[in-house]
C-alpha cells in the first residue's frame, strides 16, 4: 500500500440505499477479514441510519463482533450521554443492540480531563492497540475508515484554517476554537492509515463541495485525505457532482 491513485464513486437511488449498501460493503470486509478489524466512526447526523443498518438481523447476525473495534474519527468535548455526542449517536444506533463485547468500543474520553489530555489519552489508546508508536505504510491503524464532509470542506474535526491540519506527528489533537465546543480529532496519519477510507455522502447542499473535494482542491481538508489503501465515495444522486 503506498497511496491512492484513484478514488471509486458509487452512486445510489437515496440517501436509504447509501446506509443500506454501505453497511452491507463494510460487513463483507469484516467477514473477509481472518483478524481482529477495526473501524473508525464518523459522526454527524448522515451516518446514524448506515449504523442502524449494522443492528438490523441480516446484518448483524453475519458480523464478527466479538474480533471486531470501533473507534472515532472525531467527538465533541462533551459527556457521553449528551445529545452532541458522537459516542453516544453509534452507541444508541448500533453498539448497545449488537453482542459486541464492551472492551471492543473504543469511545474517546471526555470527562475528568482537559481537551489537550484527552487527546493525549486517546493517542495511546490507538497506538496500544495498533502495538507500536509508528504508523508503517504496509501496516494500517485500521480496517475502514468512515468519514463524512461538511459543506466548509471539513472532515472528522478538520476544519479549514486550523493548526491541525499541519500536524504531521501526532495521531490525535484537540481542536479548540473552530467550533463552539472543542472537539477531539484523528489527524491526517491517523485518517489516512486505513485499508479502506470511505465518504459517505447524501443531500443536494453537499454537491458543490463534493466536486471541489473529488477535484483535489487543497483549499478545503476533506480533499486532502490519502489513504494508504483505497478511497471510496459513497453518495446519493442528490450530492452526486453532475
Amino acid at each position: 500500500m503506498t497511496g491512492v491513485a484513484s478514488a471509486e464513486t458509487r452512486t445510489f437511488d437515496n440517501a436509504e440505499t447509501v446506509a443500506r449498501d454501505v453497511a452491507e460493503w463494510l460487513c463483507a470486509l469484516a467477514q473477509a477479514s481472518d483478524r481482529a478489524f477495526a473501524v473508525s466512526l464518523s459522526g454527524g447526523s448522515t451516518p446514524r441510519r448506515l449504523y442502524e443498518y449494522l443492528a438490523a438481523p441480516e446484518i448483524a447476525s453475519r458480523l464478527p463482533w466479538n474480533r471486531s473495534h470501533w473507534f472515532w474519527g472525531d467527538e465533541r468535548f462533551v459527556p457521553h450521554d449528551h445529545r452532541d455526542s458522537n459516542f453516544r449517536m453509534a452507541n444508541e444506533a448500533f453498539l448497545s443492540r449488537v453482542p459486541v463485547p464492551r472492551d471492543n468500543i473504543h469511545a474517546v474520553p471526555t470527562e475528568g480531563l482537559s481537551p489537550e489530555q484527552a487527546a493525549i489519552a486517546y493517542e495511546t489508546t490507538l497506538k496500544r492497540f495498533y502495538g507500536a508508536e509508528a504508523l508503517a505504510p504496509g501496516r494500517p491503524l485500521f480496517d475502514v475508515t468512515l468519514l463524512g464532509i461538511g459543506e466548509d470542506g471539513h472532515t472528522a474535526s478538520l476544519f479549514p484554517g486550523q493548526p491541525a491540519l499541519q500536524e504531521t506527528r501526532r495521531w490525535v489533537v484537540a481542536v479548540i476554537g473552530a467550533k463552539a465546543e472543542p472537539r477531539i480529532t484523528l489527524t491526517y496519519p491517523a485518517l489516512d492509515s486505513s485499508r479502506d477510507v470511505a465518504f459517505v455522502v447524501t443531500g443536494r447542499e453537499k454537491r458543490q463541495v463534493v466536486a471541489r473535494a473529488q477535484a483535489r482542491d487543497r483549499m478545503i481538508p476533506a480533499a486532502v485525505i490519502r489513504p494508504v489503501g483505497r478511497l471510496h465515495w459513497f453518495m446519493d444522486h442528490a450530492a452526486t457532482p453532475e
